[in-house]
């Protein structure tokens, strides 16, 4: 009984922490508010995954600066901070770390995809690749 009951809150801490990681400021959106935004404005779309996961597949017109590589701020330096960003990785968490580096480097429009490019596929939403 006890072991289940830590780890049910071991559990619990977890999910309070992940979704703690979506910081003030930053939009999470649906794939099909997320694609209103594509289409709709002129924005950064920024694709956070690995250069491989790239290349098996993104939404068309991302550009790829992987979030886990050393150069990641430098990379993303170069993106108008006054422009909306629109961010997503995978699943969801590798952006929400993306999203808060680029609210701390003073970018002032995040949006994150709910879910990742995997809820964008599921939605049946168009890739390149």
């Amino acid at each position: 009984m006890k072991k289940k009951f830590l780890a049910l809150l071991a559990t619990s801490l977890l999910v309070v922490s992940c979704l703690n990681q979506k910081q003030e400021g930053v939009v999470v959106a649906s794939p099909e508010d997320f694609q209103e935004k594509i289409v709709s404005s002129d924005v950064q779309l920024l694709d956070v995954r690995t250069q491989s996961e790239f290349s098996e597949g993104h939404i068309t017109n991302a550009t790829n600066i992987d979030v886990l590589q050393s150069d990641f701020k430098d990379k993303v330096a170069n993106l108008d901070k006054e422009k909306p960003v629109l961010v997503y990785c995978k699943k969801g968490g590798r952006s929400a770390k993306a999203a808060t580096i680029l609210k701390e480097m003073g970018f002032k429009e995040i949006t994150d995809l709910e879910g990742g490019f995997i809820s964008w596929t599921k939605s049946g939403k168009e890739i390149e690749e």
